[in-house]
């Protein structure tokens, strides 16, 4: 493994009986990176999570951590890794300050080095006004900041961190946010979730899986271009046109009029608190379109508010890779209708060695899997969360017991 490479997963799998929670998992993550581990709830995401931090083990694969082998090496594994799982074991009936004294303790911190490293903690992760308190009498975004703090005790040079922000408000989650990216300075941070605007904050780079499978991999603005589709925003008075003696145009009229034009698909109408029609819809990035968008409202006679062209942001890309899944939890079998041919274009141009490695896992799947597991698969998709989280009540103690 390259000197830099800090987290190296390598066709990690997870089986819980017949359900495959991880399926061949594979990535890096590289000395001084803060990488997003995106996908949606039941992805996948925690078991990869408490795998990289010796909390359980693979069916399959390999993973290292800093160059020691999860598996064979757990105990140096774990003296290089800060861990924020997404439910803390915080000790309730404990001061901030007893609590982290407790887990400097459990690191082997001696007293003198606990105090130096507590300047910094309080400094980076905003404790200084709940020091004396108990941990149970904190906020939930106080909480996360204790967690944080816990994981920084030891001073590590990686920090895993497990939906950091869950169960927060607004606020509180732009304040965890906001120390992560100041941790990220010095240190590798691999951060799990399912936020997106989390992810475009704090890193430049993400690795979205989706039903334990790896499905993009990437800096955030390679992914985002991996599109081959532009989205355009456009807003006409509802009430007055443009030319005197013009009737101003209902939403029907804008709609099929811009559905017309070439190379534009999927027209929708997007709420607005003005007095106007506003409507998004998707076009090819190889040209742009908006002289044909003004011309025809010319014409038309409309009274233009708003015309905008953007790139397709994460979201949108995260829905392509995702959408599939999102269907069979539903119980229906995926089958693009005419809304989605425009997402079929996106998702195959996201081609890259995520998708490719998806590809990969499918062939493998042929020769390894045993008959039937796809059919249990299928069965068992709904219950990836409900598994995970049994994984997580085995391991909840194991933070008191092992430090």
């Amino acid at each position: 493994m390259s000197s830099d490479v800090m987290i190296e997963a390598s066709a990690l799998t997870k089986r819980y009986g017949s359900l495959r929670a991880l399926d061949k998992v594979s990535f890096e993550v590289h000395r001084g990176e803060v990488v997003g581990f995106l996908g949606p709830n039941g992805a996948g995401k925690s078991t990869t999570m408490r795998i990289l931090t010796c909390f359980i083990s693979a069916s399959a694969g390999t993973a290292k951590v800093h160059g020691f082998d999860v598996f064979d090496d757990p105990l140096e594994v774990r003296k290089r890794i800060g861990y924020l799982p997404q439910r803390a074991p915080l000790y309730q009936d404990m001061s901030v300050w007893e609590y982290l004294q407790f887990v400097a303790d459990m690191r082997g911190l001696d007293e003198s080095t606990f105090k130096k490293r507590m300047k910094g903690i309080v400094d980076v992760c905003g404790l200084a006004q709940v020091l004396g308190k108990n941990i149970g009498a904190l906020s939930h975004g106080y909480r996360q900041r204790v967690g944080l703090g816990q994981a920084l005790v030891h001073n590590p040079p990686i920090l895993i961190l497990d939906e950091p922000t869950a169960d927060l408000d607004p606020n509180e989650k732009a304040e965890v946010i906001k120390y992560i990216k100041e941790i990220g300075k010095e240190r590798t941070v691999l951060l799990s979730t399912h936020n997106l605007s989390e992810v475009e904050t704090a890193c430049a780079r993400a690795i979205i899986v989706s039903k334990g499978r790896v499905v993009a991999d990437g800096p955030l603005d390679d992914i985002r271009a991996k599109s081959d589709k532009v989205r355009y925003v456009v807003m006409v008075h509802e009430q007055k046109a443009f030319e005197a003696g013009r009737k101003a145009p209902t939403a029907q009229e804008v709609q099929e009029a811009l559905g017309k034009l070439p190379g534009v698909g999927n027209v929708t109408e997007t709420p607005t608190d003005d007095n106007a029609h506003r409507f998004q819809f998707m076009g090819p990035s190889g040209s742009d379109i908006r002289p044909e968008l003004f011309g025809l409202i010319v014409q038309k006679g409309w009274l233009l508010l708003e015309m905008r062209r953007d790139s397709q942001t994460l979201e949108d890309v995260f829905k392509v890779l995702t959408k599939g899944d999102e269907r069979k939890d539903r119980g229906r079998k995926y089958e693009p209708d005419e809304d989605d041919d425009d997402d079929d274009d996106a998702s195959a141009a996201l081609g890259s060695a995520g998708a490719a490695g998806a590809a990969a896992a499918d062939d493998d799947d042929d020769d390894d899997d045993e008959e039937g597991d796809d059919a249990d698969d299928e069965e068992e998709d709904g219950d990836d969360e409900g598994d995970e989280e049994d994984a997580d009540d085995e391991a909840k103690d194991e933070p008191k017991k092992k430090g």
